[in-house]
This record gives C-alpha cells, structure tokens and sequence, in this order.
C-alpha cells in the first residue's frame, strides 16, 4: 500500500509562516552564594561576563543554517544570532535566546566555581577545570535541561543526560561508568541523586525551583556588556572533533553502553534534517519525549534550537494535556515528532473522547490539523499499519516514518513531501551513506546487495529483494563507545561502516527494517521470520491492542513463534483462537504456535520492549 502526501496544505501553511515573532518575558537573579550540603551545592545567578564561556556569533551571525558553513559549533552559538526570538515556553514561562545564553552564562561559572571548591577531586587548575571532565545531569522538561546542557558546554565538559523515570540503581552504573566528576538535578530529583552523590562521593550542584520566576531585569540590563566580548566566532575545527555527549543505549539487547558523540556528529544529524525536513525559525514544535536520548535531546530540543525555532516543553506526555495543546488557539506549534507508543496513546484517547457528552476535542479535527501543522514525524519503534492508517483518519497527517538509533542519530527518511510506504522507512539522509550486506553464519560480512546514498541507489544484479545487515556511514556517526574500545573496533567494519545490528530490506524503491538480527530475525521451521512484519499483520486482529513476537527455543521448530498480546478488551486470546483468525490472513509459517496474554506491554522510556528480558520474565524455563 502506498499512501501519498497531499501538498496543498503544507504549502499553505508555509505561506502562512514567514514572519517570525518575538516574545518578551521574564527571568529571575538569584544572588545567594554557593554552598555545600551534604554534597548538595545551592548555586547563586549573579551576572558574569560571557566572553570567558563563549567566543560566538556577531561575525558568524550571518552564516545560513542550512548548514552551509563548514565551521561546527555548540548549538549555544547560535543565541547571538537569534537573540530575540522565542526559544522555549515551559510550564514556568516563555524564554527567549538571549534569556538561555545568559542562564547558561551564569551556571557555568557555577559549574566552575564548585568544581575549584570541591576538595575531593583534583581537577585541572586552568581556567577551564572541567575540559574533558563528564557531569551528568537529570533536570525536568523545561528550562533547567537547556541550562545544565548549555553551561556544561561552555565549560568545555561532557554531558551524559540521564533519564528521570529509571531506578537509582541504573542511574548510579551511568555516573560511575561515565566516570562523572559531578552531578547536576534539580530539587525534584534530589531524592534519587543524593544517594549517588554520597555512594560514588562526587558533589551535587542542585538548581532550585524558584529559578523560573521573578524579575530578571539586572541581567537583561547587563547584556550589552555581555555580548561585548562575542567578537568571534568558533576557529574552523575547533569543536568538530571535542566531545559533546554521551548517550547510554537502551540496553534492550545488551548492557547499556555510552555512546560518545562530538559537536560534529550532533553538527550533521542536526543539519540532515533542517535539509530534509525543512526546518526554519518560523517553525514551533511540541516536546513530550524523555530527554536522555537522541529523538527528544537531538531532533526535538537542539534541532529547532539550531535554526532559531521554537520548542513548546510539556513536563511529561499527557494525552488529554497534548491534545490540548496540539489544539489551541494560543499555540503556534506546527511541528510534532512522537513515538509509536504516543500516538497509540492519542489514538485512544480521541476514541474515549468521542464518546463522551463533554469531549474537548472539536468535531472537525482533520481541517484544523492539516491547516496548522506541516509535519509529523514517528520513529525510536516500528509503526504499526493500522496506528499510521488511524492517525491519518483523525488527523489527515499521514506520519512521516524515519530510522536512527542511538549511534548513529538519524540514517533514513521518508520524503518530506512525496509517497510514503507503511512499514518502510525510506531513503538517506543527504549527509548518509548506507548499505544492506549479506549475513553469514560466521558473522562475517558478505557482498554488498544495495549502495544507496541521497542521490543515487544500487542494487547488485541478481541480489534483488534479499536481506541483509543496514550498515551506516557519514560523519552522523557515533565516535566510540565510552572505554570499551573492543565494543568500538566490533562495532564498525575494516572500511569504517557501522554495523547497526538491523536487518533491512530494499524493495519498492526504500528501504525495509526487518528487525534487530539478535531478536527479530526469527529462524522457525527452516523458515527466516520478522517478528515486526508478524506484529504489523497481529495488529489487524479486531482485539488485539498490542503485540510483541518473540522466538523461543524448541527441540522440533528450533525457534518458537510466540506471540505476547495485550487485548483492547482485556479478554484472552487462545492459541487457538488467534490460529484460526490468522489462517487465510497469513502465511502458515507467520502464525504464532503459543500465544500468551498480558495487561500491559512493558516498554522502556522510548517505547520499546526488551524482548530477551520479556522472554525471560515469562518463560523463564525457555529462555
């Protein structure tokens, strides 16, 4: 099935979207002094002259963000430029640039000065001490994450952002695996950082809550001072190659492991998708995602901040609160990027909604959408047929489908406009290589089947249609895994491509994910089996609301297929039952041979179920 996107609208709405606005606000001076707590530091935001942090922006502030320039920067850099624009509307307020430069301005010299107090670490006595040095960070989805991410920036720090909704336990094995020199959280999260604080004794630098309200009049009076110093902009390379971050992988087929990334590999995701997906300063996007991974730090926080958009922060996802949103009158928002799960969500929220006498979700939803938004982007998860096909009944946005992963940020898209295939996930990048090669059993690579880039696809005569490994390449691409050089030097062939792990397909002119080889790539029968594409048909079943297929080991089949279902009425599928609907729906080998039922799915942050540790919690005696 193709489906292909209607033009008309989107133009409209472009047309409609030249004019970028400004915003005033207000902000808050905190002029107490910094102390220590039990580990905890209670930093001040006294004013302080920028120039020492950064070096940006009046000689590069007419550059294009396309991204033609071939100098790499923090997206910080881009404050100057942008300065008066609205950058950021929270729960707390509404910030312009020039607001989160001085934020950011002001915690840096914090991070500085705790850095220089703390006596249990010796770090470097130069006038940038935490060079090199990681800081991890745990902040709410408003202004405090940009803060923490920009400051520790400008101390030329590393920063690992960590995800609020794990255990302390997991956040502890990032910091000390990081090697994190110092924490930084706000208040809410003192009760999960404290104790690692202590344990790993390295200090907190806590940002409190009252830093969102009150008059920040003394520094926006200070400005011009400020930005006396910005006289240049960043040396040619000078941040290409530093270190930038560190991403832990989800951990869904193995321990979790950091995934280092430079200024350059954010640079290039950042500038792929302003090219592919039309980004400019006109654009407003809603943020609902988990901030410790590529899609809600990369794509939906710092892309639009690249290019002087503006991004609308929920304190976390809601349904009702983002139909709300999605919605009003009051919100200029007209880009949106979710995971499957998410618009799952939304889905049946509508359906609860319209059933009841007092929805707050008007009747003409498909005209206001297609009229107000340009964009709408899943990914982090496959989308199931029927969410993509439900979505495009209540909103008449068909969602634009894309492939990334931790790694490698995003690799492949679907056409902003153009057709778009259920299940496929398009062509690279600009800036991305990629090849589909053949598996062995030894692990070792075969021939190449498909050579594609943004201009020009090959498939090798008589090699049509196979599957075969994705393998990426483009400076998008991760540096190393943090100290595990051996994981590094696996994860990339003799001649530099990454080895996803996926297992993908070209056919219809895009390309295919099948499936992460290690648990999707299912071997039953002599027969090779997707568990996606067994999922993708499962969801067409009437009662069925979500599905994961998993192979367990058999004596007989050497893998059996089963499926985990969660049904929309809570009712129990039988084996037999699910058989009997599948048989002249599927192919006989694509039929689950044991079903079992759950309440719930697990799923992680992004959406995503572990399905090594699903088959373990379930079949304990199998797996």
């Amino acid at each position: 099935m193709r489906f292909r996107l209607q033009t008309l609208p989107l133009g409209l709405w472009l047309h409609q979207l030249q004019a970028c606005k400004s915003r005033n606000c207000s902000m808050l001076v905190r002029t107490n002094q910094v102390c220590f707590t039990n580990n905890i530091i209670r930093p001040g935001y006294n004013d302080y002259n920028a120039s020492k942090f950064i070096q940006p922006c009046l000689k590069q502030s007419s550059r294009k963000l396309s991204n033609g320039s071939s100098v790499v920067a923090p997206v910080f850099f881009q404050a100057e430029r942008f300065k008066d624009n609205t950058a950021l509307t929270t729960q707390h307020g509404t910030y312009t640039y020039k607001d989160l430069l001085h934020y950011s301005v002001n915690f840096a010299k914090e991070l500085t000065v705790a850095s220089k107090t703390d006596g249990r670490k010796t770090l470097k006595d130069t006038e940038f001490p935490l060079e090199g040095e990681r800081i991890a960070f745990l902040c709410e989805n408003d202004l405090s994450y940009v803060v923490a991410q920009w400051a520790i920036w400008m101390c030329k720090a590393i920063a690992v952002p960590l995800c609020k909704s794990h255990p302390v336990t997991e956040l502890q094995y990032f910091c000390e695996d990081s090697s994190a020199c110092m924490l930084v959280g706000t208040a809410a999260f003192r009760d999960k950082l404290a104790p690692i604080s202590s344990q790993l004794g390295r200090p907190l630098l806590e940002m409190g809550e009252d830093d969102y309200s009150g008059d920040y009049s003394e520094l926006k009076g200070n400005s011009k001072e400020t930005f006396l110093g910005l006289k240049d902009g960043p040396r040619k390379n000078e941040y290409k190659n530093r270190k930038a971050m560190i991403i832990y992988t989800s951990g869904t087929t193995g321990t979790p492991k950091g995934v280092v990334m430079t200024f350059g590999n954010l640079d290039a995701q950042m500038r792929d998708m302003v090219q592919a997906w039309g980004w400019s300063q006109s654009d407003s996007i809603l943020h609902v995602l988990p901030l410790h991974h590529v899609h809600g730090v990369v794509n939906v926080l710092m892309t639009p901040l690249y290019v002087g958009a503006k991004c609308t922060m929920l304190p976390k996802f809601d349904a009702k609160q983002t139909w709300q949103t999605l919605l009003s009158d009051a919100s200029d928002v007209n880009i949106f990027m979710a995971v499957p799960t998410i618009y799952s969500k939304l889905i049946q929220e509508y359906e609860r909604q319209r059933d009841s006498q007092s929805s707050y979700l008007p009747s003409d939803l498909p005209s206001i959408l297609k009229q107000k938004f340009r964009l709408m982007v899943s990914g982090s998860a496959a989308l199931p047929q029927p969410v993509m096909e439900r979505w495009a009944d209540l909103t008449g946005h068909l969602l634009l489908e894309r492939y990334g992963m931790t790694e490698i940020g995003m690799a492949l898209t679907n056409p902003l406009i153009g057709d778009r295939f259920p299940g496929a996930v398009g062509l690279p990048f600009p800036g991305v290589s990629a090849r589909i090669v053949e598996h062995h059993d030894n692990c070792n690579h075969g021939d190449v089947l498909v050579s594609a880039d943004a201009k020009k696809v090959t498939v090798t005569k008589g090699k049509e249609g196979l599957c075969g490994e994705l393998l990426i390449k483009g400076d998008n691409v991760f540096t190393e895994y943090w100290n595990r050089p051996s994981a590094t030097a696996e994860a990339f062939t003799g001649d530099g491509w990454f080895k996803t792990g996926d297992t993908a397909v070209f056919a219809d002119g895009v390309f295919h994910i099948v499936g992460r080889t290690s648990v999707d790539v299912i071997k039953s029968a002599g027969y090779k089996i997707s568990a996606l594409d067994v999922e993708r048909h499962l969801l067409a079943h009437p009662d069925i609301q979500d599905v994961a297929v998993i192979g367990l080991p058999d004596m007989t089949y050497g893998q059996l297929l089963t499926a985990v279902l969660v049904t929309k009425s809570g009712a129990t599928l039988t084996t037999n039952d699910l058989q009997i609907w599948a048989k002249d729906k599927m192919a006989p080998y694509h039929i689950p041979r044991k079903v079992t039922c759950l309440k719930d799915m697990p799923r992680n942050a992004m959406g995503k179920v572990n399905k090594k540790q699903l088959a373990k919690d379930l079949f304990p005696d199998s797996a």
